[in-house]
């Protein structure tokens, strides 16, 4: 895959809203779903847009909650928004996480190197931050689709 393209729709998928994020039902690609919004006056329609990274030979998702936030937000009732309403802590029932500071290509690695020369196809190593996870995948190709409101990963796939 060309690294401008990459580079493009990564910077694409800036500032929107992740609304999932996993391996796939199949376990070989791995998948960020986005609620892509613009400002209303530009005429651009909410969609909701389905970043496959395929081939996805190492995940690595990592919280970057920080941990004083951790030790005030592990209440079960903060994992929904309406029970969460009078709590302090980090309330994850908000159901997405804002894609800031975003997504990047990065260099070239070692591992990048070794799978594209063990497969015989390129891979890449992206890292994309939320305000809660930051996640790094090494993968072939990024395809980016849209998917339908209520989209439910594991039964469409």
């Amino acid at each position: 895959m060309d690294t401008a393209a990459l580079r493009q729709l990564l910077d694409d998928s800036f500032d929107h809203a992740v609304v999932h994020h996993g391996y796939t039902a199949y376990m070989r690609d791995y998948e960020i779903v986005v609620h892509a919004t613009a400002d209303p006056r530009t005429g651009i329609e909410p969609a909701y847009l389905r970043y496959l990274f395929r081939h996805c030979v190492e995940a690595r998702c990592v919280s970057t909650v920080a941990p004083r936030t951790w030790a005030v937000s592990l209440d079960d009732r903060l994992t929904d928004h309406e029970s969460a309403a009078d709590l302090d802590g980090y309330v994850w029932g908000v159901k997405c996480h804002v894609l800031y500071p975003g997504a990047k290509l990065l260099p070239g690695s070692e591992a990048t190197r070794r799978w594209s020369r063990d497969l015989g196809i390129d891979f890449h190593e992206v890292c994309v931050e939320t305000n809660a996870h930051r996640i790094t995948l090494i993968f072939s190709e990024l395809r980016v689709s849209e998917v339908p409101v209520g989209y439910v990963p594991f039964v469409t796939d």
